[in-house]
């Protein structure tokens, strides 16, 4: 029978380090500006710059001028975010 080393207390998963401090919104993408950044009109009204994140931009998806997104703002900085889901 094997033994089981002690690695430490488990780690966070990856979902609840990014979901702590940040506001999870909708919106429109207005304009695509260089660097894969864009301009959002939320829902709730403010423009807002985002860029693209995580596994969106490893699988390299497309995100256009007119489609619907899912952003992720940091309570630090509301001006700015990342695009994690486009519907």
């Amino acid at each position: 029978m094997a033994r089981r080393r002690f690695t430490g207390p488990p780690k966070p998963r990856r979902d609840e380090e990014t979901t702590q401090d940040t506001i999870r919104t909708e919106g429109v993408v207005l304009e695509a500006r260089p660097n894969t950044t864009f301009l959002v009109q939320l829902d709730a009204g403010p423009e807002i710059l985002a860029h693209v994140g995580g596994k969106m931009r490893r699988h390299y998806i497309r995100i256009l001028p007119g489609d619907r997104v899912v952003i992720e703002i940091s309570t630090y900085d509301p001006e700015k975010g990342r695009i994690v889901y486009r519907k």
